[in-house]
């Protein structure tokens, strides 16, 4: 069993002469998930896509389970599963229908692939309605039953694209015990995903990449090591969180707004009580003030100078992540990759 299950050294990728991915290089530990964070247009999916075989590198050098991505695209193929940001499902056809339908594609004989489809819809908590046509599924069963589609042959490496972009907070809370099922049973997985919290819980390490280059990487709590030990978090009624706001970025220079909480690094306690004076010889009155220790969120913000995956436009065009498949392969809702991308 190699040591890795996925290897980037070095990984280029541009479109129409404008750098999408500019020189990558980290590894995800063989049966380990690692986080892919990003702002939109920083080449997530460029980089899944790489590894995936659905784009050909400018240059570097990819392994996936010990096979090279562009030597031997073939073995890569057959060693993944692919999970991404929209379900590619028949709607018309049942739960059970659909897994049988993707093994028989997968050259599983009748009985072993109907076989293959309880086993999974046991699995994934979809044994109830296995029978039911998929477009009466909620979102977060669609999306269960899209992972367990890309999983009708077993794979060493999982790749998830934002599995869970849309679902409700339950139904994502579902998706994440099965993603550490997963990784429990032993799968490499890397997951890129728009919520913060999800990769802080889920991850065993995180890598963060803007403009096509790795800015950090290491466990959750190493990254909000590099933000400070602890926040303070001062809680503002509207009409003096303007003045409040400035007199934090006077004290510290960093200031992240959430609502009515304005939130600093700290490098010691004692600057708690200095906080709170500073507000109150400029008069301003706050409703509460608290150290914590920081969140993902205030890490990405603190290392991007953004505090969610928010972009507009031609940043994401000009960063490869444009969403059509003639710039960067992502596939459109209802799309089937090529052989083998599928599982």
């Amino acid at each position: 069993m190699t040591q890795w299950g996925i290897e980037v050294e070095h990984l280029r990728k541009e479109f129409d002469g404008k750098p999408a991915v500019r020189d990558v290089s980290f590894t995800v530990g063989a049966g380990t998930l690692l986080g892919l964070l990003g702002p939109n247009g920083s080449g997530k999916t460029t980089i899944i896509n790489c590894l995936t075989t659905v784009l050909t590198p400018d240059g570097g050098r990819l392994l996936v389970d010990g096979c090279d991505v562009t030597g031997a695209p073939e073995q890569v193929r057959a060693r993944i599963a692919v999970t991404g940001q929209f379900a590619a499902l028949d709607e018309v056809l049942s739960g059970r229908d659909n897994l049988m339908l993707f093994g028989r594609l997968l050259r599983l004989p009748k009985r072993q692939a109907r076989q293959r489809a309880d086993e999974l819809l046991d699995r994934f908590a979809l044994g109830d309605a296995a029978d039911k046509p998929v477009k009466a599924y909620s979102g977060g069963m669609r999306r269960r039953l899209d992972l367990a589609a890309s999983l009708v042959v077993p794979r060493p490496v999982v790749f998830l694209d934002e599995p869970t972009t849309g679902l409700d907070p339950r139904s994502r809370e579902e998706l994440w015990q099965t993603i550490r099922q997963l990784r429990d049973d032993g799968a490499t997985i890397l997951l890129t995903s728009q919520y913060l919290e999800e990769v802080d819980r889920l991850a065993d390490r995180v890598v963060v990449i803007d403009a096509g280059r790795v800015i950090a990487e290491g466990t959750g709590d190493e990254l909000k090591g590099r933000v400070g030990g602890q926040v303070c978090e001062v809680t503002v009624p509207e009409p003096n969180r303007a003045a409040a706001r400035e007199a934090l970025r006077a004290f510290s220079g960093e200031v992240a707004e959430h609502g009515e909480h304005l939130v600093v690094p700290v490098s010691r306690p004692a600057q708690l009580v200095e906080i709170v004076r500073l507000l109150d010889d400029r008069g301003i009155e706050i409703d509460d003030a608290a150290l914590r220790k920081p969140t993902l969120d205030e890490v990405f913000f603190a290392l991007t100078g953004r505090a969610d995956e928010t972009a507009d436009g031609d940043e994401r065009a000009a960063d490869g992540d444009a969403g059509t498949t003639g710039r960067d392969g992502e596939r459109p809702a209802g799309a089937v990759p090529a052989e083998g991308a599928r599982s």
